[in-house]
């Protein structure tokens, strides 16, 4: 459950990236290839994590659920959020950022 208010009353996954220790799990959990490592000069390990697909959310939790630095957040599920559907478009993108290994594709 995410206790921290979104940036904006749209976004639906957010980090805080002076918390990510650039550990790749959320990224190997994404089903939909929301997320991705990018490179970060400012970060220790030399990349951090981005949210590349925002509009691709599917709202499965996934990421948040096994952030070992608590870095990651999707915004509670209601009524008036409206969380993607997970499209074989999304799936292979997943597939491409896992191949990549897990960096952002495209770069």
């Amino acid at each position: 459950m995410s206790f921290i208010t979104p940036p904006t009353s749209s976004t639906l996954v957010w980090v805080d990236v002076a918390r990510c220790k650039a550990c790749d799990i959320c990224v190997s959990l994404c089903p939909s290839g929301t997320l991705a490592m990018v490179q970060s000069p400012h970060s220790i390990q030399g990349k951090t994590i981005e949210v590349v697909e925002p509009d691709s959310c599917i709202g499965c939790r996934d990421c948040e659920l096994h952030c070992p630095d608590f870095a990651i957040f999707v915004t509670e599920r209601s009524n008036e959020i409206k969380f993607a559907k997970l499209t074989e478009e999304s799936k292979a993108r997943a597939l491409a950022v896992k191949s990549n290994k897990f960096n952002k594709v495209g770069v």
